[in-house]
């Protein structure tokens, strides 16, 4: 009988990290350890994710020694401060930087294979569309430590036996996400839970003139397919993760109008930021090199899919759907 795979996600409480988990447990053979502080994730994302749960930190000292060991076959690293408007350098980079670096040390050791969380963030106000190797000039602490994490993966590609894989992530959204830093006011959840919490309450929806603004929407099916896809991949290298599109502010607000019937009254008010990302749009060049993967889901699918699950009052990872 073959052994099963014993995959650890640091960080696997949080809105991603619970969804690749409640995914691969739909794998035959396949064990899943979770690695979490919950400063910033939940333990009701993982009510129906059977799995083992470790509280801990995810440079602990215990668990490097596992991933050093070789007790896992693949480690996805979710584990991070997302929060962007943290402007703590020193903790920032202790958290997202030194504690990845801790990881790949240990996993050289075993030679086991690395999936890791990166960020558009390390675009900043690049143009789009936002290559790998390009306008990666991050306007934040936040885009910042994601960069250098790149960097530092990029040093270890020659001395680790598997692949290593960063993922940069762009707008993510879809279930799972309701409990993202629930207790902050969820303000790092995504436009479109945020938009649907302000009309299911009766509040005013507020967007910055004149709603053109454009993002990479990228819906959490296809960020769980990326991360799949990784697990087969035959080479290291940082792969875009988003829809290949850029849509409008506008275009989320036409979609809420169509699936809710209604017709949203828009406040179009001045943006107070200097800093402000107009647009933002994932070339997949690299990542369809890398991965062998192609985005699948459209805003409009993936906003039908995901409004419908809010519908049913569903609060845990996509996967889990038919247990709540």
């Amino acid at each position: 009988m073959p052994m099963n795979d014993r995959i650890l996600i640091t960080g696997g409480a949080g809105f991603i990290g619970s969804n690749i988990a409640a995914a691969l447990l739909k794998r035959i053979n396949t064990d899943v350890v979770i690695a979490d502080d919950f400063s910033s994730g939940d333990w009701r994302n993982l009510i129906h994710v059977d799995c083992e749960v470790r509280a801990v930190f995810c440079d602990d000292a215990q668990l490097l020694q596992d991933i050093a060991a070789g007790h896992f076959t693949a480690i996805y690293h979710e584990a991070a401060i997302t929060d962007t408007t943290i402007m703590d350098q020193k903790h920032m980079m202790n958290v997202n930087t030194d504690a990845f670096a801790a990881i790949l040390e240990a996993s050289a050791k075993s030679g086991t294979r690395v999936i890791y969380a990166s960020s558009a963030g390390t675009y900043g106000n690049s143009p789009a569309p936002n290559s790998i190797g390009t306008g990666e000039e991050p306007e934040n602490i936040y885009g910042f430590s994601k960069l250098v994490m790149d960097r530092i993966a990029a040093r270890w590609y020659d001395k680790h036996s598997a692949p290593i894989i960063g993922l940069r992530y762009f707008n993510v959204y879809g279930p799972g996400e309701h409990h993202k830093n629930e207790r902050q006011g969820n303000k790092t959840a995504s436009m479109m839970l945020q938009l649907h919490q302000r009309i299911q309450a009766g509040e005013p929806v507020r967007l910055f003139k004149f709603g053109e603004q454009k993002r990479d929407f990228v819906y959490i099916r296809d960020v769980i397919g990326a991360n799949l896809a990784a697990l087969n991949a035959k080479r290291s290298g940082v792969c875009n993760v988003g829809s290949g599109k850029a849509r409008s502010f506008n275009d989320v607000i036409a979609n809420i109008n169509r699936i809710l019937n209604i017709n949203v009254d828009v406040d179009y008010i001045d943006n107070p930021f200097t800093f402000y990302q107009n647009h933002t749009e994932a070339d997949l060049k690299e990542t369809s090199a890398i991965l062998n993967w192609q985005p699948e889901w459209s805003l409009e699918q993936g906003m039908d899919d995901y409004y419908a699950s809010l519908a049913k009052h569903h609060r845990g990872p996509v996967e889990t759907m038919c247990a709540d």
